[in-house]
């Protein structure tokens, strides 16, 4: 079921984004533990190696499928190795082809993983399994490192895109992090979305800030009763 923007209109004001924001200093151990009370998933990145995406991945095996969310549609496609493409959908043809242009030689099939399961079952209300999802990414080095940054986000908070440079050490680099979320191929599980301007504005969003509010909102409730 689709979730309505309506139930969500008292989380999409600025001075609701404020508050949420994740102000305290988290250590990595902390965050670790308040995102496991509230979503046993465990994300693990592994970066592709020059051999696995060079010649536009023509050495790579990659199954995708089609799966619902209450956020609407999501591709999901993945390797071996892990999930290598994650996006919210409202075209499938165009999200394909897009899927295509990112891995043009790779060997693509319509087919439906234990991984991709996996993936969608994050939105579920019984989150009592614990399960782990491996990404199987390309990027540059700094890209990866924003990644990284965000799974530290912890479910139902918002941080910065100053406060994400600072955490890798860049504490200049605002614009060049706001780029490297825009890139990010793998939507909700690295939780781009969490990340708002300073001033408690949305912000942009890869696939639209309606969907942004609607999944900020969302994530506000469940972490209330957790």
């Amino acid at each position: 079921m689709v979730i309505t923007h309506k139930k969500f209109l008292p989380y999409r004001s600025v001075e609701h984004t404020k508050r949420t924001m994740n102000h305290k200093q988290h250590t990595l151990f902390e965050t670790a533990i308040e995102s496991r009370r509230l979503h046993d998933v465990f994300i693990k990145i592994t970066e592709m190696t020059p051999s696995e995406f060079e010649n536009g991945g023509e050495n790579l095996s990659i199954n995708y499928s089609f799966n619902e969310s209450p956020f609407g549609k999501l591709l999901i496609a993945s390797t071996p190795k892990g999930i290598c493409y994650m996006v919210f959908v409202d075209n499938e043809t165009y999200a394909l082809n897009n899927l295509k242009q990112q891995f043009p030689k790779a060997t693509l099939e319509f087919k439906s993983e234990f991984t991709h399961q996996s993936a969608v079952s994050i939105f579920k209300d019984d989150w009592s399994e614990t399960f782990e999802i491996e990404l199987h990414l390309k990027g540059t080095d700094f890209q990866l490192k924003v990644w990284r940054a965000l799974l530290k986000i912890p479910f139902g908070k918002l941080s910065t895109y100053g406060n994400i440079a600072k955490q890798i050490g860049r504490p200049n680099a605002s614009r060049a992090v706001g780029t490297a979320i825009g890139n990010n191929p793998i939507s909700f599980l690295i939780p781009c979305h969490r990340v708002i301007q300073s001033n408690g504005n949305i912000g942009g969003y890869m696939w639209g800030n309606t969907r942004k509010k609607a999944i900020i909102g969302w994530e506000s409730t469940k972490s209330e009763y957790k």
